[in-house]
């Protein structure tokens, strides 16, 4: 046998780091992609959460004492008792009751939603509201007087990718001619504008010349804690403007015009939170120099809430005092 020899091949140096060959364009396209994720545009909500933070922090007054009681008979199924007396707010005893489905849209949104209430006299309102499906909601909301319908709106709201588009009928009899009709239109043009617009239309016996119709344009602009939204057309102005100053305070400025009523006024308001004190105040005056303040505060460990109202009108030396329990 012959002998073999194994001869060795010595490693060749490590290679030193090349530049990146990656063309410009290339890195130029994927952060032009990661600004367009980044500014993604997104639903704007409908017309009718316009003005939505700007109106959640106007007191809500009343007058008289009210007491509530709310229980959950089950995780879908609650019923509520209300007493009410008032020499201005309709006075009594209504029966409520509110029913949540099955169909969890999100974690704060269940359907269908079934809720109203009822009195002695047998006076109703009810109210319906159900997601079909991800982009079409429904709403009907229906009152009963004297056992009779006394009014009937039916909404329906498709929310697209960047717009969302409503229509509403209200009062619709066909066998008198009348009604009213609305549509909305709402568009995200930038990460903080959305434009949009609104027509009415209105046909009846009592309709000066028939009919009537209307054309409003809309308008939000956020940015950041700031909020400016209004409604311009034919019948008047409507404008908001909503700012949160801190965790605490928040306060907005709503401005409105009527043609039809040769009316104009102006309102501010503000809304005060003390989570330490578990207790919420909203106060309010307009041009008018009406006055109006509630104040909330949790009784806790108990499940009660104490709701105190105050309103004062200085043109017309006119003061308004509630007083409320709510248990549940």
């Amino acid at each position: 046998m012959g002998n073999v020899t194994a001869s060795t091949v010595p490693p060749s140096p490590p290679l030193s780091p090349q530049p990146s060959l990656a063309p410009p364009s290339l890195d130029k396209e994927n952060s032009i992609s990661s600004h367009n994720e980044s500014s993604r545009l997104e639903s704007p909500g409908t017309m009718e959460e316009l003005h939505k933070k700007c109106k959640d922090i106007f007191p809500m007054n009343f007058e008289g004492g009210k007491l509530m009681l709310n229980k959950g008979l089950s995780s879908h199924f609650q019923i509520s008792h209300t007493i009410v007396m008032s020499s201005m707010m309709p006075s009594g005893y209504r029966f409520g009751a509110t029913y949540v489905g099955t169909k969890q849209i999100s974690p704060s949104e269940t359907f269908p939603v079934l809720l109203g209430d009822v009195d002695p006299s047998g006076n109703l309102n009810a109210n319906i509201i159900h997601q079909f499906t991800d982009r079409i909601r429904g709403k009907v909301a229906a009152q009963f007087q004297k056992n009779k319908l006394a009014a009937l709106q039916m909404t329906t709201d498709y929310r697209g990718d960047t717009y969302s588009f409503s229509a509403t009928s209200a009062n619709l009899d066909i066998l008198n001619n009348s009604g009213l009709l609305v549509l909305h239109y709402l568009k995200s043009v930038t990460s903080n504008l959305a434009l949009g617009g609104e027509l009415a239309y209105q046909k009846g016996p009592t309709v000066p010349g028939g009919y009537i119709t209307i054309l409003s344009a809309a308008g939000r602009y956020s940015n950041g804690d700031s909020t400016i939204s209004g409604n311009i057309g034919f019948a008047g102005a409507h404008l908001c403007f909503y700012q949160r100053a801190s965790q605490q305070l928040q306060f907005g400025v709503e401005f409105e015009l009527i043609h039809r009523m040769q009316e104009c006024k102006s309102t501010v308001a503000y809304q005060v939170d003390l989570p330490k004190a578990d207790l919420t105040f909203k106060g309010s005056i307009d041009t008018n120099w009406l006055v109006g303040a509630t104040l909330e505060k949790r009784l806790q460990p108990l499940p009660f809430t104490f709701v105190l109202s105050g309103m004062i009108n200085h043109c017309k030396n006119q003061f308004r005092l509630g007083c409320g329990l709510i248990i549940g």
